[in-house]
Formats: C-alpha cells, structure tokens, sequence
C-alpha cells in the first residue's frame, strides 16, 4: 500500500542526535527534527546552552529533548554521547553532524591570510569537522541499524565541494580557512565511504550549504548574491527541508548523495 507523502516525513518514535546544536544553524536542524518528531539529544560546548535549548523544544513540540555538554576535538567524547543518548531516550536512528569550526570560529591560526594560518589550528579543524563525525557515526553504527531506520545526515560546506572566490572577500576581514576547506571536503568523501560501507543497513548523505547571510557587511552580500543564481544568500531555513527529507523515509532509496543548497551556486 503507498504510504502518504506526509508520513515518508515523519519522525515520531525515532531519536536524533545533534551536534553543534546550540549555533545559528543547529538550532534550527534540531528544532526540524523536533517539530517532525523525533526525541531529540542536543550536543554543544556549553551545557547551560543545550539544557535552555532541550527545555524549549520539549515545550514547543512535546517530544523528548536532552542537552549534552561535549568538546567533540576529543575523540573519546564520541562513545559517550552515544551511550547517554541511547540510555535515556531509548536508541538512536538520526545522527546530524552539524559541529564545526567555521570560518568566523575565533581560534589562532585559523581564520587568518594564509601564512599565518597554523598546523595546530589545521589539526583541531579536522579533529572536529572530520575525525567526530567518524568517531560518532563508528560509536553508533550498531544502534543506528537496530531499528531499521538510520539515517547519517553531514553538514559539508560548497567550500568542501568548490574552491574559494578571492574577490568576494575583498574589503573584508573575513577568509576561508585551509582546514575549512579540506575538512568539509573530506567529510564529503567520508559521506560516500561510510554510505557504502554501512549499506543496506544505514544511510548516510550529506547537505552543503551555500554561504548562509548573517553579519558580513553589505558589500559581501551584493557581490556573493550577484554570483548566485537565486540572487540571494541562503538562511538556516533553507537547510531544513533538505534534512527533513535526508533524515525520514521520503529518501528511504537514497544514499551516499550530497544535496547542495546553495542556490544555484555550484551549478556555474
């Protein structure tokens, strides 16, 4: 019998886990997920800022919502996490890697011109962007296919997909970190890897968002959407419909596949 489209949407009984859950766009993947939903564990730096988010979740869409306090630059963060999401929501069957440093993460070393960009700053990058991503997917594999619905969902970057255009920083103080870059592409071959090598029982896929408008001055934003089809830069909204998609059944055939939402950027 088909199904309706709108149960191949959603998520309730199933369990999420976000990490970078507290940042601008986190918030919202976590909030999808949620109004879809799922139980969701919210994963950041702060623990303050995760329990205030859970607590709002769990009020706004009546699912289950746990804040968890974690520095995923640690490798054994990974296999905790997991554990306390299982132990308290009861499984696992969403794992949204979102974590990142991004091109404003005030670290030395790293979003600076590039000869003043640092091995310990390119180190702690792709500790975060790339290796938590592996050690979390690897410490939830077992439960993210005991259900028969596991879904990975990555959050690249079109800078893991396309190299940087130099005159759009101009008159800027903003760069593209090196590590940014190798990172988010390498968590795109991660992506097809992982789908491969998890299939049938797992899928896993990834998202990569165009530049995103927020704070970065009006010339930025003039040039960057003059060189985007759409005319425009994206919002955190514009990545919601893409992990609400990736995440439940409405993608149940689809698997080691990276949706850029950007656009019309990359299709230059």
């Amino acid at each position: 019998m088909t199904r309706s489209v709108g149960s191949l949407f959603a998520l309730t009984g199933r369990v999420a886990l976000v990490t970078g859950a507290a940042g601008p766009l986190g918030r919202v993947l976590a909030a999808t997920l949620a109004e879809l939903g799922a139980a969701v564990a919210l994963v950041d730096l702060d623990q303050g800022g995760v329990d205030d988010l859970a607590a709002g979740l769990a009020e706004a869409y009546g699912v289950s919502a746990l804040g968890l306090a974690a520095d995923l630059s640690s490798a054994p963060a990974a296999s905790a996490l997991v554990e306390q999401t299982v132990d308290q929501l009861g499984g696992l069957d969403i794992l949204v890697n979102n974590a990142a440093l991004t091109g404003t993460s005030p670290v030395s070393g790293y979003a600076a011109p590039f000869d003043d960009q640092s091995e310990d700053a390119f180190d702690l990058a792709v500790a975060v962007n790339l290796r938590a991503p592996f050690s979390l997917v690897r410490a939830a594999r077992l439960h993210l296919a005991a259900r028969g619905f596991g879904s990975v969902v990555n959050i690249s970057s079109i800078y893991g997909l396309l190299g940087p255009v130099p005159d759009l920083y101009a008159d800027t103080r903003m760069v593209t970190p090196a590590a940014y870059a190798a990172s988010k592409g390498g968590l795109v071959q991660l992506t097809r890897h992982l789908a491969t090598s998890l299939a049938p029982d797992i899928r896993v896929n990834a998202i990569a968002p165009g530049g995103l408008r927020r704070d970065q001055g009006a010339g930025f934003i003039q040039r960057y959407a003059q060189r985007t089809p759409l005319r425009r830069m994206g919002s955190e909204d514009d990545i919601r419909g893409a992990l609400a998609w990736l995440a439940g059944d409405g993608s149940a055939y689809v698997t080691g596949q990276v949706v850029a939402v950007d656009g019309g950027w990359s299709a230059w």
